[in-house]
């Protein structure tokens, strides 16, 4: 069998951890031996072959990899549980104040402080979530 079909072979082989584990540099490595595959198409030896395949999966690490991952962590970030609960809105429910009260937040009630002590929310009032501590929201 002629030696760029077994770096195909290896190629394909290195595809196959890829698509298990989601691990892009096993596609760096399927692409230096699809490299490698092609110069082995063209007649040079087994040295320029292997010399090929480190070549450009080296480059292909040092290269592609750095801007695929700037790309993948370009994405916004996601809030969620209680960090995405800061800065929303909820209606008062109880009197806070300092001491405690209570608030609507996302259909729930949650126990709440005013986040200034000099502050007083009555019932009805909008008010603005600052910060969650344990199970108590610090209103503004």
């Amino acid at each position: 069998m002629d030696s760029w079909v077994w770096w195909l072979v290896l190629a394909v082989g290195l595809g196959i951890p890829l698509a298990i584990t989601a691990l892009p540099e096993f596609g760096l490595f399927a692409v230096g031996a699809a490299g490698a595959a092609i110069a082995a198409g063209v007649g040079a030896g087994v040295v320029w072959q292997f010399l090929t395949f480190i070549v450009v999966s080296v480059a292909m690490l040092t290269v592609v990899r750095p801007i695929a991952y700037r790309k993948l962590d370009r994405g916004p970030r996601v809030r969620m549980g209680i960090e995405a609960l800061a800065g929303a809105r909820a209606v008062v429910q109880e009197r806070v104040d300092q001491h405690g009260g209570r608030i609507k937040l996302n259909g729930e009630i949650w126990s709440a402080r005013a986040l200034h002590p000099d502050h007083v929310y009555e019932p009805g009032q909008q008010v603005d979530v600052v910060e969650i501590q344990g199970a108590t929201a610090l209103v503004d």
